[in-house]
């Protein structure tokens, strides 16, 4: 009888524990008699039918990857044009090679194919998908993080204490900005670990367009209140996501927009968030009085493709296992877990919302872990609008405490 084969493919962006669970899926399902195939070139491969491009695995491939970075299968991220019709040719191209089990390793667009594949194929493939993204951003049962967040923020944290020192020995500002296209909680971990001065993320902006000026006001008020505490340098970490909020009607005035061919996605990583608001910030402080050198700079590339660090190693190897657990017990059409020390399949259909999408895991700003992080943040508050605070910041702002109110008020409702 013909062994039964096991295809591994990677979607998206990198992130630190792709080949922990590369190596783990391999090595559980060698020890259980199948053949396994990693798909190099992740869909791109199936949407153009390149049967070449499946690497049969071998424990000697496997077997020491789990502490690297990056993917040995390396990855992509990129739908085609006609996708309708291209998925036809991924079908087939699975069916071409025998593939009886699928396991994808991405984050939400991955997640969405995977559930297509298994729909699509149902009773012929089955597939298991394993949630990676250092935006952690997929909603985990018990809030666990997905896969390759905690390296992410190790290094970010790391980077970013040497750019506090910086700032430190400089006297200077730096505004760091952070992947995390839908959520902040890359940007808030970073900077709540990190001890940064100050940390915006989407999450905190209710309204349905957020103007320049306001986000660049919490900045500007931020390193106001910092100057009125003796200290003229600090660091601001921004989550690109804050992009998605602007008009981009305003946004176009001072920045090209370029949009993904494809999906018609604004490409926020090309947009240089940091620079924009350090214009804005520079402008207001400098009708203060107040003369600071700001940096922008981003980091997130320097993230993705780190070596995990232990966490994310043991982590992957209980999901590698528990994909190829699932499929041999004639599971389907799941998302592996940790959760509440036990590997569990979460069912796709609990992934996504009533419109078919795949739902998104946000900072909660009402929890009490946004709060710890906001109470050790340095910008302007609803009670510095009272009192001996007002007329502080105001001196320090070179401005009455009735012109500082009705310039900074408006951030809380106050005017």
């Amino acid at each position: 009888m013909a062994k039964k084969k096991l295809a591994i493919v990677v979607g998206g962006g990198p992130a630190p524990g792709i080949n922990g669970v590369i190596s783990s899926a391999t090595i559980e399902a060698l020890n259980h008699g199948l053949e396994v195939y990693g798909i190099v070139g992740g869909f791109k491969t199936l949407f153009e039918g390149n049967i070449n491009n499946f690497l049969p695995l071998t424990i000697d491939h496997v077997s020491r990857i789990h502490t690297t970075g990056g993917s040995i299968l390396k990855t992509s991220r990129d739908a085609p044009e006609n996708v309708q019709e291209k998925f036809k040719t991924l079908i087939s191209t699975l069916y071409q090679s025998g593939i009886n089990y699928l396991i994808t390793i991405g984050g939400e667009g991955t997640l969405f194919m995977a559930s297509w594949i298994e729909r699509e194929t149902r009773g012929k493939i089955s597939v298991v998908h394993t949630p990676k993204t250092i935006d952690n951003d997929i909603p985990l049962p018990g809030g666990f993080s997905t896969f390759g967040y905690q390296t992410a923020c190790h290094v970010g944290v790391n980077i970013v204490k040497n750019i506090m020192e910086d700032a430190r020995t400089m006297d200077r500002w730096y505004f760091i900005t952070t992947m995390g296209r839908h959520t902040g909680h890359l940007a808030l971990g970073i900077g709540k670990a990190a001890g940064a001065t100050v940390t915006l993320i989407p999450e905190e902006f209710f309204e349905k367009k957020v103007s320049l000026k306001k986000v660049a006001d919490i900045l500007a008020g931020a390193i106001i209140k910092r100057y009125s505490m003796g200290r003229s340098y600090g660091v601001a970490i921004l989550a690109e996501g804050i992009v998605e909020k602007f008009d981009m009607d305003e946004l176009s005035k001072i920045e090209f927009i370029e949009r993904d061919e494809i999906s018609g996605k604004i490409r926020i990583s090309d947009i240089q968030l940091g620079r924009i608001l350090k214009i804005y910030v520079s402008d207001t402080l400098n009708e203060c009085g107040i003369k600071t050198n700001i940096v922008s700079m981003n980091i997130g590339y320097e993230l993705r493709a780190a070596d995990p660090i232990p966490f994310d190693i043991e982590y992957t190897r209980n999901l590698g296992y528990g994909a190829v657990n699932h499929l041999l017990k004639g599971g389907t059409g799941a998302l592996i877990a940790v959760y509440e020390g036990r590997i569990m399949a979460v069912p796709f259909v609990e992934m996504f919302d009533s419109k078919g999408n795949v739902k998104i895991r946000k900072v909660d700003i009402d929890s009490e872990l946004y709060r710890v992080a906001r109470e050790y943040m340095i910008r302007l508050e609803e009670e510095d609008f009272e009192g001996q605070r007002l007329k502080t910041l105001a001196d320090t702002a070179h401005m009455t405490p009735e012109k500082f109110r009705e310039r900074f008020g408006y951030l809380f409702g106050l005017c």
